[in-house]
């Protein structure tokens, strides 16, 4: 039943229930039955089965009673362990006693938790939310499930949600992207994940990597599942799927195709093959200071993570943290304050200029991440992993610009790749209308 429970999306699932072919007790039974038999997956830091199991119970006397709270009553939720939530630890992925610079659980979740949400437990992270392969050498590294038998990277950092998701725990899990951090491990993990417009859902009760460039996003196995958190977030309703047919689609020419692995441009050219095929019109766009991800974002987040955490209390703890975090995390230290300053002078042209793009074309689209998932081993070696961290190379633009992106799976055979689409900061909403169009067109290749 797990293996089912969620794949066509949550609406279905929340449908089988109201038809009494399913109840939540028994959906969440389910669910924590798979955990238990992926343990050797490493998703989890922490489960309350006790709890999820007598408030799915709850939810079933309620139905029973007449009253029903909507589709996300009774639905398992996953929470990235940088959020705060009421009952569990909060370790922000570290082994540092960190819990007390996030305060107390925040209007999301419990927004969520109102509508019916049940919380299972708390998700694997990258420490402190830095570092976009899935690795952490503090606390763990989830095992991704698209190969039971190599460790493969998750993607990071909200690695261990993309997990729970992919292997069927819950149907639904909160991440967090300040530089990719939803959309790589979608990507690796071959499920969808919405980069919500900074600013739009309330990031109170989470850790905060950068003030500047920090969102929450869900992790789902739809396109039609983001638009239901979205409208039950934000109020906003997501329009019809948007039509294919005079869909203008912009091609980066700079930087986005650079440096692919053979098996994601071929998953792209497909992509972008059957879209034109189908009618959209791919216009090539012009934005080469893509380029400057490599600069900005090492004066912009690791200062800012410094800040969170106070220089004092890094450096007491930097010799106990993942190594790869805490070097990119010490480059903060030698940030001036008129470089940081310069940096977010220079986010703002920037956002500017790739916004204006947007006269010529509907969306953007790219590869999600340029490499495939690749086994965790090879990281041992350096040229390896300087290419595992380029995992970001085509999410980091689209969070110096603010956009809304999504990822959704574009593999139709082998390891899982991802087909991003972007969009200007506060269209989520055009943004999810695109990509179900975009899924659904996808799907029926796949099926066919």
């Amino acid at each position: 039943m797990t293996q089912t429970l969620f794949s066509n999306g949550i609406a279905q699932w929340a449908k089988r229930v109201r038809q009494g072919k399913l109840s939540f007790a028994e959906t969440t039974e389910a669910c924590l039955s798979n955990i238990k038999a992926d343990e050797s997956l490493g998703a989890w830091e922490a489960v309350d089965a006790t709890s999820a199991l007598q408030t799915a119970k709850a939810f079933d006397n309620l139905l029973a009673a007449g009253v029903d709270l909507g589709w996300a009553m009774g639905l398992p939720l996953a929470v990235k362990d940088i959020i705060k939530a009421d009952g569990f630890p909060l370790t922000n992925g570290s082994n540092a006693d960190t819990a007390a610079l996030v305060g107390p659980e925040g209007t999301l979740l419990k927004h969520l938790k109102a509508a019916g949400m049940v919380v299972i437990g708390k998700t694997k992270t990258v420490e402190f939310a830095l570092g976009v392969t899935g690795v952490n050498t503090s606390r763990g590294t989830p095992w991704n499930p698209c190969d039971r038998e190599t460790h493969r990277l998750p993607g990071g950092s909200s690695s261990g949600s993309a997990v729970a998701v992919a292997a069927q725990h819950v149907g639904l899990a909160l991440g967090t992207d300040t530089g990719g951090s939803v959309r790589i491990p979608a990507a690796f993990n071959g499920i969808v994940g919405h980069k919500t417009s900074v600013r739009v859902w309330p990031t109170d009760g989470v850790f905060s990597l950068s003030t500047t460039l920090d969102s929450i996003g869900p992790l789902c196995h739809t396109v039609n599942d983001t638009a239901l958190v979205h409208e039950l977030v934000t109020g906003e309703a997501v329009p019809a799927p948007h039509p294919i047919k005079g869909l203008r689609l912009g091609i980066p020419q700079e930087h986005f195709f650079e440096d692919l692995d053979a098996e994601v441009m071929a998953d792209f050219e497909h992509t972008r093959t059957l879209l034109v095929e189908a009618g959209a019109v791919c216009v090539p766009i012009h934005f080469p200071e893509a380029v400057e991800r490599a600069t900005l974002f090492p004066q912009i987040v690791p200062a800012e993570l410094l800040a969170t955490l106070g220089v004092e209390r890094f450096n007491a703890i930097r010799h106990n943290m993942d190594e790869v975090t805490a070097d990119r995390a010490e480059k903060g230290l030698s940030v001036s304050a008129v470089d940081y300053q310069l940096a977010l002078r220079r986010q703002q042209q920037l956002i500017k200029k790739a916004n204006a793009t947007f006269n010529d074309v509907d969306c953007w689209i790219s590869p999600t991440a340029p490499i495939l998932p690749m086994p965790c081993t090879l990281l041992e070696h350096p040229q390896h992993l300087t290419r595992a961290l380029n995992a970001s190379w085509n999410t980091q633009p689209g969070n110096l610009t603010e956009f809304c992106a999504m990822s959704v799976p574009m593999h139709t055979t082998g390891l899982p790749t991802g087909f991003q689409i972007m969009l200007p900061c506060g269209h989520d909403a055009k943004l999810i209308a695109i990509s179900q169009s975009i899924e659904t067109l996808l799907n029926q290749t796949k099926s066919a």
